[in-house]
């Protein structure tokens, strides 16, 4: 359904289920966010009308717009890190740990384009963007990640360049904190680049999107792609 059609309307919910309506504007928030052609102009009285309730029911969940979206993007960051420690999980050195949670986050997405515009594609007022906590950080001074959706984003960040990190640098003594840190970002660029392009310019002539990743992992890792490759887990996509 459209943001702009009428929803049906909607049955209130017994006493005592306001978690129900609580799951359901999130989840409503979600789907407009990640299929409007232009998600930045994404309003309450939208959302109220996807699930069927009057705008104000909205007000005793969650304060504003922006707190919404904030509990929107911290189901997807949290959504997308599970996936990666589960894809990493059966890991049985730290290449193989790297080349799954690169191939998790790529395929997610691709699989999940919407979700990974919501997350990544900037687009969405700067005042309703994830506002860090003071004490959150991220990058090589980072000393405490608030429990912010910054923080959240953050931590999967680290996660990545400690990854990379372990195949690089095992003994964290070729390079210094900060090299390790652009290098993890710098893949995560590359990473970023590829679910981008891919998905806005689907109608290329793309190779497979698992030969894309392995000649990407093996640039930042300075190993083969063929090497790579046979590490990489199964995918349709």
């Amino acid at each position: 359904m459209s943001a702009g059609e009428p929803a049906p309307q909607r049955r209130r919910n017994p006493r005592g289920q306001g978690q129900v309506l609580k799951a359901q504007l999130v989840e409503a928030a979600a789907r407009l966010l990640a299929t409007l052609d232009h998600p930045e102009t994404l309003t309450l009285r939208q959302v109220a009308r996807e699930v069927g309730v009057a705008p104000a029911s909205i007000y005793s969940h969650f304060p504003d717009l922006g707190a919404l979206i904030d509990h929107v993007l911290r189901q997807r960051y949290d959504e997308l890190a599970r996936l990666m420690v589960r894809a990493a999980a059966a890991a049985t050195d730290p290449l193989d740990e790297l080349v799954a949670r690169c191939a998790a986050y790529v395929h997610w997405g691709v699989e999940q384009p919407g979700h990974y515009r919501t997350l990544f594609g900037g687009r969405m007022p700067a005042d309703l963007a994830p506002r860090p906590d003071r004490t959150a950080d991220t990058g090589p001074d980072a000393e405490e990640v608030g429990d912010s959706v910054h923080g959240a984003g953050a931590e999967l960040l680290e996660s990545l360049i400690a990854a990379l990190a372990a195949v690089t640098d095992p003994t964290g003594t070729r390079t210094t904190p900060e090299r390790r840190w652009q290098a993890g970002l710098l893949l995560w660029t590359a990473m970023h680049g590829l679910i981008s392009l891919y998905n806005d310019h689907g109608d290329l002539p793309w190779p497979p999107l698992d030969d894309l990743l392995a000649d990407l992992i093996g640039l930042h890792t300075a190993r083969s792609a063929q090497e790579i490759a046979a590490l990489l887990p199964d995918h349709s996509v």
